[in-house]
């Protein structure tokens, strides 16, 4: 099942399921309003009337898709969790963490999935990072890596867009860095976990104005889903609609300065989750 948020010509935000080629308006199904985060804690509950819902028909094209999931209390991500990426920033001198490394991402950066990314006035250094994103489905803590999966909601494409001297050199801690007004947007819409076989196992992919820069399997991560979630919830409750950036693979623009600049349009895709597209645009 794919839950889609989206905007009508009328201004008016409605959720939706993704059939295939169109959006199915679930405006009216009893239990469902304008947020897909306030019905996660009961998805299993709703599922028979949503995917059984005749609404309104929309094509892609007559709406706006807004970001799946509104109102997170939280967005996470967690850094140098590829191999690859590990390997290709060791040979720029920065070592492998030897825990998990996990910073903020604040959530006032999220943006649809194909609305535009503003590079700053201040940072000619903003870099692309494609990711699977995991939303957290039920209030949680302490939940061990065996039983990770039972929290899980469901998957969105993550850009962890990231400017790299704010990192380096005035936000340690790296959340100011990583939290650009824009900076984060997914999409296309929310699949949930049930459609997807094995998220340890899938591939993903990112071009700049058509460049293939990035393309691995999450096999390739260090601390894989399900370790993550244990080990965050180890120190704090997890939410619904709480987003997860799990880590970005190899390829990023920061070892050979190949940042991105405006007009670059950057397309990212993890399979069975479809696909975020973002248009580089200066700050106003």
């Amino acid at each position: 099942m794919k839950l889609a948020r989206f905007r009508t010509a009328d201004g008016q935000d409605h959720v939706g399921r993704v059939d295939t080629d169109r959006l199915v308006d679930l405006t009216g199904t009893a239990g469902i309003g304008s947020s897909v985060t306030a019905i996660l804690p009961d998805l299993e509950t709703l599922r028979p009337a949503i995917e059984t819902a005749d609404g309104r028909e929309y094509d892609f094209g007559e709406v706006t898709l807004l970001p799946p999931v509104d109102a997170p209390q939280k967005f996470l991500g967690i850094g140098m969790n590829y191999r690859a990426h590990a390997a290709e920033a060791l040979q720029a001198g920065i070592p492998t963490p030897t825990s998990q490394l996990w910073f903020n991402k604040q959530v006032s950066c999220i943006v649809g999935p194909h609305d535009d990314i503003e590079k700053p006035r201040v940072s000619d250094e903003m870099d692309y990072e494609i990711e699977l994103g995991v939303v957290i489905g039920k209030r949680c803590r302490h939940v061990a890596a065996a039983d990770a999966r039972s929290v899980i909601a469901g998957y969105v494409v993550v850009n962890d867009v990231s400017v790299r001297d704010w990192l380096a050199k005035r936000s340690p801690t790296f959340t100011l860095g990583k939290s650009f007004d824009t900076h984060g947007p997914i999409g296309p819409w929310l699949t949930t976990d049930d459609e997807i076989a094995d998220p340890l196992d899938l591939g993903l992919r990112l071009w700049v104005n058509g460049e293939e820069r990035q393309n691995a399997r999450t096999n390739d991560m260090i601390y894989d889903v399900y370790e993550q979630i244990e080990y965050l919830t180890t120190v704090m409750t997890l939410m619904p609609g709480d987003v997860l950036a799990t880590g970005t693979p190899s390829g990023i623009g920061a070892p050979t300065r190949n940042f991105l600049r405006v007009g670059d349009v950057v397309r990212g895709e993890v399979d069975g989750l479809g696909v975020i597209e973002n248009t580089v645009v200066a700050e106003p």
